[in-house]
């Protein structure tokens, strides 16, 4: 056997990621027992997603099941390494390296496995020889396309309110009420979602809250879709009594290591949504979604003071009249923001002659120092009287 091994190597780990507008870099190794006469040598990356399901129904005695299927491509790249021209080239006994390079498309989506489609990529290299049969390499890698939750879209507060007439088994008629809000609406995978929210039971019987972290796999093909839930994370509260009003500050829920969410694809999409319901004994259930990104940038640590306090005030007052607000506080006091080391800061001026001094000292500490100079008191004489030889006027005129 002339040919001992073919293989395809990336210049990242096996667990490395990449993400649209990076270079994508390996290499293709042969390891060749003999001389080896080859014809072509070619490395070709591809990726898309793709999304398949069957759905049977029955007519009359008999199963019909439809078969949907879509895809859409992303990556399609080939790079010829041995040029076929019609002559066979000879490669020396040993091993040989053939490194190669592709430039990825900017827009790509992150890589996905779901339920009825996935969302894959890979690069494989092909070798031709005369009269055997084609060798082939294959390596799949991982694109990740950045989601950063620092944008204003997703650092404003969610929140919701939901009521239904609660019709028990036994027991009369009574409105049951929801209201929920968390302060933001994108996170990364290992925060915590802190929940709160607002229960009004005027039914006869208790309720009981509950909050859950739904991932929704929604799938698309010739018009159809096809949707998988699964719960990543869910907590429930105590019982709220008939009649009683209370506030449920719910479970913190963690986000644990999922895909990030998927929106731009016409084949299949990833969503997330925080579920904030109430159950009630002997009716559906009171059900409030609120609609959630899963990103994978952080949150900057000055991100949380982007929204304005305006916005901030305005979305506390109107997302439910009186819930979860506790009395006003008063504003502080002037000398509790304006410190007496700023007061009192010495003068800078006049500054010692320094050529070296730069400008890196607390500017606001010297503002203060720019006043202008109180204007002189009153007084009925003249501070600066003329004399007789300089004035041309008599003094009694």
């Amino acid at each position: 056997m002339r040919l001992r091994g073919f293989a395809l190597e990336l210049a990242r780990g096996p667990g490395a990621a990449f993400r649209g507008g990076e270079r994508l870099r390996g290499r293709v190794l042969l390891d060749a027992a003999a001389p080896l006469r080859v014809r072509a040598l070619v490395v070709a990356a591809r990726g898309g997603a793709a999304a398949r399901w069957l759905d049977g129904r029955s007519v009359g005695v008999h199963a019909v099941s439809s078969d949907f299927a879509a895809a859409e491509t992303y990556l399609r790249r080939r790079q010829t390494l041995l040029r076929d021209t019609g002559e066979t080239t000879t490669l020396p006994a040993g091993r040989h390296e053939f490194p190669f390079s592709f430039q990825l498309p900017v827009a790509l989506v992150t890589s996905f496995e779901g339920k009825h489609g996935s969302v894959r990529y890979c690069v494989k290299a092909t070798l031709r020889r005369p009269w055997a049969p084609a060798r082939r390499a294959r390596r799949a890698f991982t694109v990740i396309q950045p989601v950063d939750i620092n944008s204003p879209a997703l650092l404003a507060p969610q929140a919701g309110v939901r009521e239904k007439m609660a019709r028990p088994w036994c027991g009369p008629r009574g409105l049951v009420s929801l209201a929920a809000k968390i302060e933001r609406k994108g996170f990364t995978p290992g925060e915590v979602i802190p929940i709160e929210a607002e229960v009004d039971n005027a039914c006869a019987r208790p309720v009981r809250p509950r909050a859950a972290l739904v991932q929704t796999q929604t799938f698309l093909a010739r018009g159809a879709r096809k949707e998988k839930r699964t719960v990543l994370a869910s907590g429930a509260g105590t019982l709220v009594g008939p009649g009683r009003r209370a506030r449920w500050r719910g479970p913190a829920l963690r986000i644990p290591p999922v895909a990030p969410s998927i929106l731009q694809c016409r084949v299949l999409q990833v969503s997330y949504s925080l579920k904030v319901c109430v159950d009630i004994p002997g009716t559906s259930k009171l059900l409030l979604e609120l609609p959630l990104v899963i990103g994978t940038v952080p949150l900057h640590p000055f991100g949380s003071r982007c929204s304005s306090v305006g916005s901030q005030a305005s979305f506390l007052l109107d997302w439910v009249p009186g819930a979860l607000l506790g009395p006003l506080e008063a504003p502080p006091a002037y000398a509790d923001v304006v410190t007496e080391e700023v007061a009192t800061a010495p003068s800078p001026f006049p500054l010692p002659p320094d050529p070296g001094l730069g400008l890196d000292g607390p500017y606001l500490a010297y503002v203060q120092e720019f006043r202008l100079r109180p204007p002189p008191l009153y007084s009925e004489e003249d501070p600066n009287p003329l004399s007789e030889a300089t004035s041309g006027h008599c003094r009694t005129c």
